[in-house]
């Protein structure tokens, strides 16, 4: 990001625009973190960190001092850290969709493998109950055949 440099340093409403942009970025950056299912420790090192950039951006947005309102801070060293923690939470953001998305098709996958197994077995066991039903509802036997029962 670029200031436009006035008499006394930087043009403080860029300065401030530049600095509710980024806390704005690191706010719903920190709420994606925060969603990314799996993401374990990676995830509370990306809250973490979005947090303690914001807490020092609200600090360097305020001045301590009221008189202090017209001395622009310098965001050189404000904006690498950003860039730099945003740069590194996008990464590692990045790298948590990947996992989830390679676990999400793996678990599809096996869901559907699954899904078939029990239908081919379902339908094996449909085929013996039909072929079953055939064998005995065709065997007829006379009444005056003599079974293995009778001849005892």
């Amino acid at each position: 990001m670029r200031f436009s440099v006035v008499e006394a340093g930087y043009d403080r409403r860029q300065v401030d625009a530049c600095l509710d942009e980024l806390d704005l970025r690191l706010r719903r950056l920190a709420a994606r973190a925060e969603s990314v299912a799996g993401a374990g420790r990676e995830g509370d090192v990306i809250r973490l960190d979005a947090g303690h950039l914001c807490d020092y951006l609200r600090r360097r947005a305020a001045p301590a001092d009221p008189s202090d309102a017209d001395v622009p801070a310098g965001p050189s060293s404000a904006e690498r850290a950003a860039a730099d923690l945003l740069a590194r939470a996008r990464a590692e953001l990045d790298a948590a969709r990947e996992e989830a998305r390679l676990v999400r098709e793996a678990a599809y996958a096996e869901a559907l493998r699954a899904r078939r197994e029990f239908e081919a077995a379902l339908l094996a066991r449909r085929r013996r109950e039909a072929r079953v039903d055939e064998i005995l509802s065709g065997a007829r036997v006379p009444a005056d055949t003599p079974t293995a029962a009778a001849g005892r």
